[in-house]
């Protein structure tokens, strides 16, 4: 059976609207023979914003780890190790899935299109009082050109929020996940994933994202223009690498290749990564 994983970054104090988050991803409604699993990585070791929501949480089809501070990029990343889908697609703590056939429209237009890598949508700003904002420079619905978003994101802006894509599993974990960025880390894999295959642009919303006071894009370090610019330089440059290599990601099988003899036997392994990492430190 198919799955589509959500995968959910979470931090202590960030996890306010998560039962919210959680009904929307609950009520999604999915073409038949397909499974959902909800990833949820908490942002630290003690696990507190987990458990204020164990209850809610300790369900068959979710998912839940912790692991040391670093972000929504390192908190995403970490979480991909738990996916079981053929599909990643990322929200956030606050965010909404705004109506139950936002998944299944990216998977029909991924299964009705193998060539394509991605999907991408529309984005609705939902402010504190309810009203919704849409974005002022959404892509026409259908097949984006090669380097659409790229060209935007060099130019006046990203077009698209990187949160509403659903992308293959293969493109991810071949791109190395999201990148160690303090922001913009969402875009930054949808620029990588561009470079590497061709997309697609829905004409219906894929997101609501909450606007208030306690997002960290509210923060003061998240508006420095210096670090901004810097982040925003950093995905460009990995993808005009990727664009330069020449590497595109293609439908077909790869073929399969034997494990070694030591890949049954972790625990050396680790022992070897162990005094490689202690060396390098030396």
């Amino acid at each position: 059976m198919p799955i589509i994983t959500v995968i959910t970054p979470v931090h202590d104090g960030g996890d306010a609207y998560l039962p919210e988050t959680y009904e929307s991803i609950k009520a999604q409604i999915l073409p038949e023979g397909w499974s959902l699993q909800w990833v949820i990585q908490e942002d630290g070791e003690e696990g507190h914003a987990l458990a204020r929501h164990q209850e809610l949480l300790s369900q068959p089809w979710i998912s839940t780890g912790c692991g040391r501070p670093g972000g929504a990029a390192r908190a995403r990343t970490m979480g991909l190790l738990r996916a079981e889908g053929e599909l990643i697609r990322t929200v956030d703590a606050d965010d909404l899935l705004p109506d139950p056939k936002v998944l299944a429209r990216d998977i029909r237009v991924l299964t009705e299109h193998p060539e394509l890598g991605w999907v991408t949508a529309r984005c609705l700003d939902l402010m504190p009082d309810g009203t919704l904002l849409a974005g002022p420079n959404d892509p026409t619905p259908g097949r984006l050109p090669r380097r659409h978003l790229l060209d935007g994101a060099i130019g006046e802006g990203l077009p698209v929020m990187g949160t509403t894509s659903t992308i293959r599993t293969v493109i991810v974990r071949a791109l190395g996940g999201w990148p160690a960025l303090p922001g913009y880390e969402d875009a930054a894999l949808l620029l990588a994933a561009e470079a590497v295959s061709d997309g697609w642009m829905q004409d219906e919303v894929g997101e609501l994202y909450r606007k208030h006071e306690g997002q960290s894009t509210k923060k003061a370090g998240y508006k420095n223009r210096d670090e901004r610019n810097a982040r925003v330089q950093a995905a460009i440059d990995r993808a005009e690498e990727l664009y330069r290599m020449g590497w595109r990601w293609s439908p077909k099988p790869a073929a399969t290749i034997p494990k070694s003899a030591s890949a049954s036997r972790p625990s050396q392994a680790e022992d070897v990564m162990d005094e490689a990492e202690h060396r390098a430190r030396a």
